[in-house]
């Protein structure tokens, strides 16, 4: 019997949850923000929303190929984004907070900037 030393797979491994955001651009209609394959992750998306690099993010859709699934997950990722406002003591850009204030309400929204001052 041979036995065969089992290495990395040549193939790559495409079982990754895939975070894009759907922006507005007004009159010029919405589209899906391209993403970069490397940053196309939860924090990544976060970290745009926290400096302001979406004109109007209105949705955010997650995907994972490999297992299947796709799926709205908006709201989660406006309640991280407060957390993580929260935890730097930052106020959101304009755009942010219109879409934070429309996923996890306004009210949570305002008390948790107003924490910062």
């Amino acid at each position: 019997m041979r036995n065969e030393a089992t290495g990395p797979s040549l193939v790559p491994s495409f079982d990754v949850a895939v975070f894009l955001v759907l922006d507005d651009f007004g009159k010029l209609g919405r589209a899906y923000r391209e993403a970069d394959e490397e940053r196309s992750g939860l924090d990544n998306v976060v970290a745009g929303l926290l400096t302001g690099e979406y004109s109007n993010p209105v949705r955010v859709v997650a995907f994972n190929a490999a297992e299947g699934w796709a799926r709205d997950v908006s709201e989660d990722v406006a309640w991280e984004v407060l957390r993580r406002a929260n935890d730097r003591g930052t106020t959101l850009p304009f755009p942010s907070h219109n879409f934070v204030s429309f996923h996890a309400g306004e009210h949570a929204t305002l008390v948790a900037e107003n924490a910062f001052f």
